[in-house]
């Protein structure tokens, strides 16, 4: 059982783009799909599709890579079940000077920090990518 499946995720996503995996499968939720549709938007991920096998779904996710290079070389759990960080949109990190993104649960949604202070929203940090 897991108590941190976001956390899972990114950790399956890292150690696939450490071991130069073309390919991860992950377990389905409607945040992960989310999450993933912001990485594909922000160029961090090719695509990634939902599969069902034997009545459980996944989600298959195609790695991005440039001249054999990961796009990802950086991914962090920030807000975790036992400390939620929260944030208002002035005191909104920027991740490698704006270099990265931070990834945000907010009122209107999951969205980057970026379009967050534009819509001068603040939420919980999900996390990092650089």
């Amino acid at each position: 059982m897991h108590t941190d499946p976001i956390a899972d995720m990114l950790t399956r996503i890292r150690n696939a783009c450490m071991a130069s995996h073309l390919f991860v499968e992950v377990p389905f939720s409607k945040l992960k799909k989310e999450l993933l549709t912001l990485l594909k938007n922000e160029g961090y991920i090719s695509e990634f599709e939902e599969l069902e096998n034997d009545k459980k779904k996944t989600l298959k996710v195609k790695l991005k890579y440039v001249n054999g290079q990961q796009v990802i070389s950086g991914i962090k759990r920030i807000s975790k079940p036992g400390l939620r960080i929260y944030s208002g949109y002035k005191d909104i990190p920027r991740v490698l000077g704006g270099f990265g993104i931070a990834i945000l649960s907010t009122s209107k949604g999951i969205m980057t920090d970026r379009k967050a202070r534009f819509h001068k929203v603040g939420g919980e940090i999900i996390c990092y990518v650089w």
